[in-house]
C-alpha cells in the first residue's frame, strides 16, 4: 500500500508547560494541535499532580486521541508534557506513543523526545543487563529509562539528566516532567532538532517550534541552545546552562527543517522559516531561470519558495491547485488505479490559471519521483503548455540517521537517474534542483551550522561518552 505523500517525514514534536494555574493539560493540547504537522501517527499528554504523573496516549491525530471527554479526565495540574509521533524507530503502536512514563525508586518522569538516538540499542542492552525491562521498541523509552537510572544513582533529577545526556549519541530534543513538579528541557550538543522557550503571565512553555508557543499565548524568548539543559519550576526558569559537550565538525541543525518540516510561521535559531523558503525560491530563479507565464507552488511547503521565485524572476505568481484539506497525510491508496487519482483527490489543478500557459512548478523535494510525476501529469492534463519543475532542496542521496524518515538509497530516484533522466521520468519540460551553496545561502541567517548529510553523505563521529554503566 502507498501513502498519499511521497515526502520525507519527521519523527515527532514535543511540548511542555509549567504554569501558575492548573490548565497545563489544555494548554499542551493546543500546543500539540499547532505541531500536528510534525507527526500524525500518535499523540499523548502527561500531567503531574501531587507527586504523581497521570497520562493518556493513543494512536491517531491529536483531536482524535483527545476528545473533550478524554481531556476532562486528565487532572488539572500545573505541569504537563505532550508528544506527537511519526515512527522512525519502532512501529506505530500505543506502546511506542509518547510521552514515555518511567518509574524509579523515588519518583516518576514523563519524557517527550524528538530525534533519533543512534546508540539506543547499546544502551538498551546495558540497561537490560542491569535488570531493567522495556515495554516498547522506541528509542524514546531507552532515553527515559537511562535518565531514570541516573536520577536514582545521582539522587538528584538535574544531575541525573545531565549524566544521562552525556551518554546519548545522535539527535535528542527532550522535554521532561518529573513527579517533583519540575519541567526540564535538553537539546543535544549539535542542535539537530529545534527546541524553544516561551513566556507569558501563565508561566513558561517549551516547544519544538515557536508557532506552538504563539498559538498558546506565549511570547517567544529564545531557543534552547545546543547542549543546554533548562529547568522550569512554578512557571519560572530556575536553571539554564550549557552542560553537554561534543559538538562536531560537519554536524548541526537539520537544514531540511527549513525546507519542509517546520511551519512557515515559526522562527528557528534566529531565522524565519518563511524567509528561508522565500530565499530558496530566489536562489532557484537565479540558478535556473526559464521563460514562463506563471509560477505555481505545490501546497503546502512549495508555496513560499514559489513566492521567492516569482519575486526574483518577475513571472506572475498564481495558484496552481485547489487543496482538499479534509484528506490527511495518512490517506492510503491500496491499488494502482487509486494511486493514479491521488493527486486529483488531494491537489486538483486549477485549470483557469494554467491552461495554455508555461508553468514554473516549485516543490520542496523529489524522493522516489512518483508523486512528482503525477503532479506534472495532472497539470498537463489540465491544459498546461509546459511544466518546468524547480526543487528547493538538493537531490536526496543518503539515508538519515537522526530522525528523518528517508527511503533507502537504492529507492531514491537521484541515485538511479541523471538530472535529464529524472526530468524525462516525471514528464517535466525542464528540471532544476537548488545547489547546496544556494540552500546554505538561503538559510545563512540561522545561528547554527547545518547537518546536510542526506544530501552530501558527510559522515562524522558520534558524540557521547563510552557507555559502561556497570563500571560507574
Amino acid at each position: 500500500m502507498m501513502r498519499i505523500s511521497g515526502k520525507p517525514h519527521e519523527e515527532c514534536a514535543v511540548f511542555g508547560v509549567s504554569t501558575l494555574g492548573d490548565e497545563a493539560a489544555g494548554i499542551t493540547y493546543n500546543g500539540l494541535l499547532s505541531l500536528q504537522h510534525r507527526g500524525q501517527e500518535s499523540a499523548g499528554i502527561a500531567v503531574t499532580l501531587g507527586g504523581k504523573i497521570n497520562y493518556y496516549k493513543n494512536v491517531g491525530l491529536v483531536n482524535e486521541v483527545f476528545s473533550s471527554r478524554v481531556l476532562k479526565k486528565l487532572p488539572r495540574g500545573k505541569i504537563a508534557v505532550g508528544h506527537t509521533r511519526y515512527s522512525t524507530t519502532g512501529g506505530n503502536t500505543i506502546e511506542n506513543a509518547g510521552p514515555v512514563i518511567t518509574e524509579y525508586l523515588t519518583g516518576r518522569i514523563a519524557t517527550a523526545h524528538n530525534g533519533n538516538v543512534t546508540n539506543a540499542r547499546e544502551i538498551r542492552r546495558e540497561l537490560k543487563g542491569l535488570g531493567l525491562n522495556f515495554n516498547s521498541t522506541s528509542d524514546s523509552e531507552v532515553v527515559s529509562s537511562l535518565i531514570a537510572y541516573h536520577i536514582t544513582r545521582e539522587q538528584d533529577t538535574l544531575r541525573g539528566i545531565i549524566k544521562a545526556g552525556g551518554y546519548l549519541q545522535g539527535a535528542f530534543s527532550l522535554v521532561i516532567a518529573s513527579s517533583e513538579n519540575k519541567l526540564l528541557a535538553m537539546r543535544d550538543p549539535n542542535g539537530y532538532r529545534p527546541l524553544c522557550i516561551g513566556k507569558s503571565a501563565l508561566g513558561t512553555a517549551v516547544a519544538s517550534e515557536s508557532c506552538a508557543l504563539e498559538a498558546c499565548g506565549f511570547d517567544f524568548i529564545r531557543d534552547v541552545q545546543p547542549g543546554e539543559v533548562v529547568v522550569i519550576e512554578t512557571g519560572d526558569i530556575t536553571y539554564e546552562e550549557t552542560v553537554l559537550t561534543g559538538r562536531q565538525e560537519g554536524a548541526g541543525f537539520c537544514i531540511f527543517e527549513y525546507v519542509y518540516f517546520a511551519r512557515p510561521d515559526s522562527v528557528i535559531d534566529g531565522l524565519s522559516v518563511y524567509e528561508a523558503r522565500f530565499n530558496m525560491g530566489v536562489a532557484l530563479a537565479e540558478e535556473y531561470p526559464v521563460a514562463a507565464d506563471v509560477v505555481c507552488g505545490v501546497p503546502d511547503s512549495g508555496l513560499e519558495a514559489a513566492v521567492g521565485y516569482s519575486a526574483k524572476s518577475g513571472i506572475p505568481l498564481s495558484p496552481g491547485f485547489v487543496k482538499n484539506r479534509y484528506i490527511g497525510r495518512s490517506f492510503i491508496y491500496p491499488t494502482q488505479d487509486l494511486r493514479d487519482s491521488a493527486v486529483r483527490l488531494k491537489l486538483n489543478p486549477l485549470s483557469a490559471n494554467i491552461s495554455g500557459k508555461r508553468v514554473v512548478l516549485v516543490d520542496d523535494s523529489i524522493v522516489r519521483g512518483t508523486t512528482s510525476e503525477r503532479i506534472v501529469r495532472s497539470l498537463k492534463n489540465a491544459g498546461a503548455k509546459e511544466v518546468h519543475m524547480r526543487i528547493s532542496s538538493p537531490p536526496f542521496r543518503y539515508t538519515c540517521h537522526y530522525g528523518t524518515d528517508i527511503d533507502s538509497p537504492e529507492n531514491l530516484i537521484a541515485n538511479k537517474m541523471s538530472l535529464e533522466e529524472i526530468c524525462a521520468q516525471i514528464g517535466a519540460d525542464s528540471l532544476g534542483y537548488i545547489s547546496m551553496e544556494g540552500l546554505k545561502k538561503a538559510c545563512a541567517r540561522c545561528r547554527l551550522s547545518f547537518c546536510t548529510a542526506c544530501f552530501t553523505g558527510h559522515k562524522f563521529a558520534q558524540t557521547g561518552k563510552k557507555l559502561d554503566l556497570e563500571e560507574e
